[in-house]
């Protein structure tokens, strides 16, 4: 439990995977104290990653909050998960933090991921360090990856330290402000000149007097610079790097003396602004209010609300008003979390990340506040999913409990997307790529749900290309009053469905049309070349004739279907396929590469957009060609790529390919 009166610092831990952020934090927790000995990722025993799932994966999966002291301070990280799949976490640990150390490899420098985490930190105003991780890495180039920084990463940043040799030679870092040339290898004399001086150009840009002075010639002195520099950090208009081997130990010292120096401590963040305008001063005397940044589901507690107390004190029994969906809530019990275990504390004050449990009405999102208080917080925005599979359920017994389970998850995720297909009747489940729904899919099974995976059907849809008329009649007589029906229709093609009367004179009466319409809507529902349902016919009723006592709705629904289908026979159907507009993000290099294996997918590439290092590649893409893109760009671009995806309308489909598509759904209906 931290003290009353000692400083609080929630720190984000983000990168794109395999940057090394559950090493380091292991590595920050052995240098506090807080650890003994470092736990390994491959072996299992990490502190952040102590799920079955993140054990058997050998990668962090949700974002764990860790916990240690240093120097009068508590620091809490949270290890944000690396792999873009978990969007909900990373974004949730970001939100939930004051500042956020961002690390990139010496080796593999600024990823897609990189980018990712570095936007979102922007649009918060997050203070940030920038981290070169695994520096004692065969190939770690600091300088490479600090020009690759510069070039993609906007925002001012500077080294702070620089490294004494480089991979298995790594042996020390020297502070660029501090750092005697006379006590420095001689060939690092002269990288230590030029960092020295664009760090104190950076430095005086900050601080308008600084900045008269340096101009007008005078010199600042050492002390005078580091107590600028660290209030720059502070403020986020300055963002130091250091170089850092998490494994070895070097540089991580100095890391966390940076940490405790020049990051912002919760109380130091200002003000916290509702959606509405209202404010929230962050200290424990304010009234007290809270954000549910992440819900997880543990097997013998139940459900977790982990939150960011922003304002106030509070304790067991308090009442708090849920103000995102109107309900009060009232923990009995209160927790702080270091990895796995929970501790339970008597209260939770501004700045602390906590845990509520077994209170069923909080979400990922959801704003607490005092009911004499009420304010609300600005939602977590998530993106779409981006890949589905669908779920066949092993027994009946699975079925059964399926929904019960799913409705879990997606309490706990809100990334995931579940549903009945309307048109194929699958169970499908989306998520934000392949690694998640097979996540998903591991936690159903620990749920006590089996089920298999497939690849979704594709809604195809049909359509005309070209006018026609035709004549539907029904007729048929039984003795006593019969059924008579008779109607002429003209399909034209056009965007969307239309239905409208050109009958004069009386032919059919008004009251039978809605019934052609709705043999025509019955019609629709199976096209004539594989039986998917029709869309974008404009349907006109031009002709027709009735029966004083035979006709009837039945009688003209059944017409009207009937000269649907003799009229579309002739209106030269085709078949039409979902197309999705894909955005891809990847580092330039692999352009090439992007573009040609689009190229195989039938797309059609609408832009390319570099940024730095990074190219975003827009192109339309059938729905079909996408199927396992989310495994296929990751082994394209060694997990450097992400991408996302949305509908964008549907496109007739080649006729070499629509062949094959009705010739299976031919098959399989004859099967």
């Amino acid at each position: 439990m931290q003290s009353q009166n000692v400083p609080v610092r929630v720190v984000s831990l983000a990168a794109h995977s395999g940057a090394g952020k559950t090493t380091l934090a292991e590595a920050l927790l052995v240098q506090s104290g807080a650890l003994l000995r470092a736990g390994r990722v491959e072996d299992g025993t990490t502190q952040s990653d102590h799920t079955d799932a993140e054990k058997a994966h050998g990668f962090s999966i949700s974002t764990s909050v860790l916990r240690l002291s240093h120097r009068g301070t508590d620091l809490t990280l949270l290890d944000t998960p690396g792999y873009a799949d978990f969007v909900r976490e990373i974004r949730g640990g970001i939100r939930a933090a004051d500042s956020v150390l961002v690390l990139v490899s010496a080796v593999s420098g600024v990823e897609v991921g990189t980018e990712r985490v570095w936007a979102t930190a922007d649009r918060f105003a997050m203070p940030r360090i920038v981290v070169i991780s695994k520096m004692d890495r065969e190939r770690a180039n600091f300088s490479a990856v600090l020009a690759d920084i510069r070039a993609s990463l906007r925002g001012p940043v500077a080294p702070a330290f620089l490294p004494v040799g480089e991979g298995p030679g790594f042996r020390g870092v020297v502070d660029v402000l501090a750092a005697n040339e006379d006590e420095v290898p001689g060939e690092l004399r002269p990288a230590l000149a030029e960092a020295r001086e664009a760090l104190v150009d950076a430095i005086v840009e900050t601080d308008d007097e600084l900045m008269t002075r340096y101009l007008e010639g005078e010199e600042i002195g050492t002390d005078e610079l580091r107590a600028a520099f660290l209030r720059a950090v502070h403020a986020g208009t300055l963002y130091p790097v250091i170089p850092v081997s998490a494994e070895t130990g070097v540089g991580v010292p100095e890391l966390l003396g940076l940490m405790v120096d020049g990051l912002r401590s919760a109380s130091e963040r200002g003000v916290v602004t509702g959606v509405d305008g209202q404010t929230r001063e962050p200290t424990p005397d304010a009234p007290a209010s809270a954000r549910v940044w992440r819900v997880s589901v543990d097997p013998y507690v139940g459900k977790l609300a982990y939150i960011r107390v922003w304002s106030g004190t509070i304790r067991p029994g308090d009442t708090l008003r849920n103000t995102t969906r109107g309900v009060d809530v009232k923990p009995a019990h209160l927790y702080v979390v270091s990895g796995k275990e929970l501790t339970e504390v008597p209260e939770l004050r501004a700045g602390m990340v906590g845990v509520l449990t077994k209170l069923p009405d909080l979400h990922t999102g959801d704003t607490l506040a005092d009911p004499a208080h009420p304010i609300e917080y600005d939602p977590l925005i998530l993106p779409d999913p981006a890949h589905t599979v669908a779920l066949f359920p092993r027994t009946r017994l699975d079925e059964d409990r399926l929904s019960g389970a799913v409705a879990r998850l997606l309490d706990e995720d809100p990334t995931l997307r579940f549903e009945r297909q309307p048109q194929t009747g699958e169970l499908l489940l989306s998520g934000m790529g392949d690694m998640h729904t097979t996540i998903a899919v591991e936690k159903l099974a620990a749920l006590g749900v089996n089920v298999d995976t497939g690849v979704p059907q594709i809604p195809y849809r049909e359509t005309i290309r070209a006018s026609s008329q035709a004549q539907g009649k029904h007729r048929k007589q039984s003795g006593g009053h019969g059924q008579y029906g008779d109607c002429h229709l003209r399909l034209d093609p056009g965007e969307g469905f239309s239905f409208r009367s050109e009958v004069v004179g009386g032919a059919i009466p008004s009251k039978y049309l809605p019934s052609i319409e709705k043999g025509v809507g019955d019609a629709m529902q199976r096209g004539p070349l594989a039986g998917y349902p029709m869309q974008d016919v404009h349907v006109a009723v031009t002709h027709g004739s009735y029966h004083d006592v035979d006709s009837s709705d039945l009688a003209f629904r059944t017409a009207g279907a009937l000269a649907f289908r003799n009229a579309v026979e002739g209106a030269r159907p085709v078949l039409l396929e979902p197309v999705m507009l894909l955005k891809v993000r990847a580092p330039a290099q692999f352009t090439g590469d992007l573009i040609g294996d689009l190229q195989t997918r039938r797309a059609r590439v609408q832009g390319m957009d570099p940024e730095g290092t990074v190219i975003t590649v827009t192109a339309v893409v059938p729905q079909s060609e996408l199927q396992t893109y989310s495994a296929d760009l990751r082994s394209l671009t060694g997990d450097r790529g992400a991408f996302s995806v949305k509908p964008y309308g549907y496109q007739e489909v080649p006729e070499h390919l629509a062949k094959k598509v009705i010739e299976a759904r031919k098959a399989a209906a004859a099967g």
